[in-house]
């Protein structure tokens, strides 16, 4: 039977079904376990959560003469209930870049948790709980709806040694807005954000010492790599019901349209479309992020050199809703204005792609940093339009992503 309690009315050896709330409300990344540890307990009465539900035909019963909130027939009571409470929390309504990254900052430090505690359950041979990533994939996709570029570029400024937990936040918001990009209904786009934050688990059960190398794999060693979509497919087939979409994603993210990928060279309409997707929003990220053994490339840059393999490598429809999702100049683009000046582009205007808003701060003519300007290029009056790229590595710039987010470095 499963019950609506107070918090107050939890102890040791219930069974936590759900949280009733959002998923950023709660320190935990998933329900669905047997309270064990005292900690845990007091981690949920320090929280905003004040009700929980429970399982009494898997854990322990409220004490005698103490009432439950209310009692359910049904999980499916309990998950409409869980819904509407969560859809009634959720603000909709877009807002600035600026208003977002705050937001957007917490969802990727409860993110980067929820996936490090995913890979471990992984790597202990555990069933990795779906249903907890899906809550985590409900918050990144509104962050997305409120302002598409916040979260999306705040998970590229990870480190090397978060590299792997935070590709998969970035990759996740990704395939969300580019779903949306392709006309996908809601069910789709939450299935396409939970395939790009699970395409990856099989490098849960790869050797670190191969996973970050600093230098170039060996032939065996890359072997090893490449086995990451054949074993992260094995581990998501151990859960139940699992999504066919997330399955498909997860083992078939490397093929390439031209039949040179893996692990099965498919080629052209061999792969899904949610396969293609996962494709692009992979590389993208994997080339504009900070690696053992490069740095990540300008994000305007990537993009060019993703055109240029797009014929071999990724399916054209695809990478241009891609590129439309994205801006041709993404947040974080070093740019030169026709006036001379360089600035950093802070988000994309939605009026066109070659007009976002820019952060000017340096001006080529007299080769002196000046005090830093917003011009949204899309605005009638702007006399400004961007004359092209400019190449991170040639300035060096050390605070420009500080300039575009407003972050001195990752919080996370």
């Amino acid at each position: 039977m499963l019950k609506r309690i107070s918090v107050d009315q939890l102890i040791l050896g219930m069974h936590l079904k759900e949280f009733c709330g959002s998923w950023m409300e709660h320190p935990f990344w998933r329900s669905g376990f047997v309270l064990a540890d005292p900690k845990d307990i007091e981690a949920i009465l320090s929280s905003s959560i004040k009700e929980v539900w429970i399982d009494c035909d898997k854990g322990l019963d409220v004490a005698a003469g103490e009432a439950a909130v209310s009692e359910a027939e049904s999980e499916a009571q309990v998950e409409a209930e869980l819904e509407q409470v969560v859809n009634e929390q959720r603000q909709i309504a877009p807002v600035s870049a600026a208003l977002e990254i705050e937001r957007a900052t917490r969802i990727c430090q409860q993110a980067k948790k929820a996936v490090v505690s995913m890979f471990e359950e992984a790597r202990m041979g555990n069933t990795v709980d779906v249903g907890g990533a899906k809550q985590l994939v409900e918050e990144i996709s509104d962050s997305v709806s409120r302002n598409p570029g916040a979260l999306i570029s705040l998970a590229r400024l990870k480190t090397v040694d978060d590299y792997t937990y935070m590709h998969s936040v970035a990759v996740c918001a990704m395939m969300v807005a580019l779903a949306r990009q392709l006309g996908f209904d809601d069910a789709q786009t939450r299935s396409a954000g939970l395939s790009g934050l699970l395409h990856d688990l099989g490098k849960a059960v790869m050797p670190m010492a191969v996973l970050n190398k600093p230098g170039k794999l060996t032939e065996a060693e890359f072997a090893i790599i490449k086995s990451h979509p054949v074993e992260g497919h094995k581990m998501l087939l151990r859960g139940e019901n699992v999504d066919p979409m997330v399955l498909d994603v997860c083992l078939h993210h490397h093929e390439k349209t031209d039949g040179s990928g893996y692990p099965k060279g498919l080629q052209g309409d061999e792969i899904s479309l949610f396969a293609k997707m996962g494709a692009v929003c992979d590389v993208y990220d994997a080339i504009t992020s900070n690696r053992p053994y490069k740095s990540g490339w300008d994000p305007a840059e990537s993009l060019r050199k993703m055109a240029e393999w797009a014929n071999g490598h990724f399916d054209p429809k695809v990478f241009q809703a891609f590129v439309k999702s994205m801006g041709i100049y993404p947040v974080g683009s070093l740019v030169r204005l026709t006036s001379g000046r360089i600035g950093v582009v802070i988000e994309q205007t939605g009026k066109s792609l070659t007009t976002p808003s820019v952060k000017v701060f340096f001006s080529t003519k007299s080769n002196m940093r000046i005090v830093p300007q917003v011009i949204d290029l899309s605005r009638p009056e702007s006399m400004e339009k961007i004359a092209g790229r400019e190449d991170p590595e040639k300035w060096r710039f050390p605070d420009l992503n500080e300039l575009w987010s407003g972050l001195p470095k990752a919080p996370w």
